[in-house]
């Protein structure tokens, strides 16, 4: 199985930290990390400044042989702001994960064409999503991954967007997103004849910008106050105050560092989005 989710790009180099933090020789913990790359535990990518270092998606705790890679396994996991998928079976984690997609789906159904901001939150929150004060998501934007959901306060998300949070998905304060936009968890191995998924956390920094038609793809990071303009793609992190666009998000320019504003997406004037 070799369903994988973005951890970082330095494993590796934090292998003594590591051990320290599990209280095992770095010799072990160096050996136990050699086992997992073997085994489809975690995954690289890549080499040099381009390596991509990920962890299975599917939560194989339980079938980890090892204890010490057992340890390391949890370890990771707790880098990453999602809960994994299960291995599905009669079992209380997969009959908990399909209670939530029926919730997600009733709310991307019905619940979020319903004019009303307080029941389309109150109905994301009861699902695990956290939403800080003032914030809000307008009608027609469907959400996937509802309780890895998480926005800070006066923060917006505008009409008929894709807001998928299954790799997770963290949006600072005083952010606007713009109507339109996709914000897309993961891929499939196209190398792979198995059509693994391939996925990542998306971090969205306070104060940050995403005009219209944007999409924002896996694994990347929206620094605080940048800007992504509009029908632009972005494959990579975005340095914090820089406005990007076009093809390859370029630079286009930068923002003031001193940003001080309110998005003020929930109001009177927009209790019916």
């Amino acid at each position: 199985m070799k369903h994988r989710i973005f951890h970082s790009t330095d494993l590796p180099e934090r292998l003594p930290a590591l051990a320290v933090e599990l209280n095992a020789s770095l010799d072990d913990l160096t050996a136990v990390y050699s086992w997992g790359m073997t085994n489809n535990v975690w995954f690289a990518e890549g080499e040099g400044e381009q390596a991509r270092y990920s962890i299975c998606s599917v939560n194989i705790e339980t079938t980890i042989p090892d204890p010490l890679a057992k340890r390391l396994y949890q370890r990771l996991r707790t880098d990453i702001p999602t809960t994994l998928v299960p291995r599905y079976g009669k079992n209380w984690p997969t009959l908990k994960d399909r209670w939530l997609r029926i919730w997600e789906q009733t709310y991307n159904i019905v619940i979020n064409k319903i004019p009303s901001h307080h029941l389309r939150l109150t109905w994301l929150r009861l699902g695990g999503a956290k939403i800080g004060k003032g914030s809000t998501i307008w009608r027609n934007t469907e959400v996937l991954g509802v309780e890895n959901l998480v926005i800070g306060k006066d923060s917006v998300i505008a009409w008929h967007c894709q807001i998928d949070a299954r790799a997770g998905l963290i949006i600072g304060d005083h952010v606007a997103i713009a109507s339109h936009v996709l914000i897309i968890a993961g891929t499939h191995d196209l190398t792979a004849k198995e059509f693994w998924s391939v996925s990542g956390p998306i971090y969205i920094d306070d104060y940050a910008w995403i005009a219209s038609r944007a999409l924002i793809a896996h694994s990347t990071r929206i620094g605080r106050g940048a800007v992504v303009t509009a029908n632009t793609l972005v494959a990579k992190n975005v340095a914090p105050y820089k406005i990007v666009g076009g093809s390859g998000a370029k630079p286009m320019g930068e923002r003031p560092r001193d940003l001080d504003y309110k998005v003020g997406g929930l109001g009177l004037f927009t209790l019916l989005h």
